[in-house]
């Protein structure tokens, strides 16, 4: 395995693979990787063959988190993420310099962003308004820098996912976006590098999530083809969560998997987001009722 930092290094590696005519696939990571990132891996190599070269970066993007968000406690262990990398088969790690990626110095700092302006607008836009221009403006940046066919991304963060599928559509990038599922603990909680800083007893809370998402659905499968509305399983998410006192709901929506429109009447195949804090932690999770 390779690891790339210089942005230059990157682009010109990159152009040399699209000279070969090799198929390359980007899993884009903030690092502290655990068993969901490494689907991903999975998911990319099967996507581009043996032949082919997959590339993880691992970057913690400091534009997709609000000045009083997570930033300086996200977790970071690069040698850990390096070891994990190498055993699941990565062809090459990106760790881009910070200070190269959004330059700082007076008079040149970095000042382009991208927005999407209508997926982006509710749920996690709404609960963290800076965060998908962040999202979007970092992913445009390593769609240029890695040049590649296929990027995959995990079905857990599924408002990013769509985000990112729409603003590569809108903005004409020659990639295709895979989402691949959400990967769980055995008590059913989403892997998320953030589960680390639970202590031990939001730890044990934090299967609210999944136990609320499953409470929805099968109300929603109960009712059939007629439905509930949006208010009544809002409420219903409201009382199930009254059993995990350390859990304080931020949002929970209802909405068309396609489209994200919002759900007033919430029947089968519709989508539902969930995002809970624990602590100084912050959860999101989701499933399709």
């Amino acid at each position: 395995m390779r690891e790339i930092r210089s942005l230059a290094g990157m682009q010109r590696q990159a152009r040399g693979w699209q000279r070969a005519g090799t198929r390359v696939a980007l899993v884009p990571t903030m690092g502290y990787l655990h068993e969901g990132h490494l689907s991903l891996v999975c998911r990319a190599r099967q996507v581009v063959g043996p032949a082919g070269v997959v590339v993880l970066s691992v970057y913690v993007n400091p534009t997709q988190f609000g000045p009083r968000e997570d930033l300086a406690r996200y977790p970071r262990d690069l040698q850990r993420d390096r070891r994990l990398c190498r055993e699941a088969g990565v062809d090459v790690m990106f760790v881009p310099d910070d200070a190269a990626m959004y330059v700082r110095e007076p008079g040149r700092e970095h000042s382009t962003f991208v927005g999407e302006q209508v997926l982006s607008a509710g749920m996690e836009g709404a609960s963290r308004p800076t965060h998908f221009r962040g999202v979007t403006t970092v992913v445009a940046k390593l769609f240029n820098l890695v040049l590649p066919e296929v990027a995959v991304f995990g079905a857990k963060d599924f408002q990013q996912a769509a985000v990112v599928r729409r603003m590569t559509r809108d903005l004409n990038f020659p990639v295709r976006i895979v989402v691949a599922p959400t990967v769980r603990e055995e008590d059913g909680l989403a892997r998320s590098s953030r589960n680390v800083r639970l202590s031990s007893e939001e730890r044990a809370q934090a299967v609210a999530l999944r136990e609320v998402l499953l409470a929805l659905r099968r109300a929603v499968q109960t009712a059939g083809g007629a439905g509930r509305t949006a208010g009544a399983l809002g409420r219903l998410a409201t009382q199930c969560l009254e059993r995990f006192p350390l859990v304080r709901l931020d949002y929970v929506a209802f909405f068309d998997p396609e489209t994200l429109v919002p759900c007033r009447r919430v029947t089968p195949g519709c989508q539902a987001a969930l995002a809970v804090c624990l602590g100084q932690t912050r959860l999101i999770d989701n499933e399709r009722l």
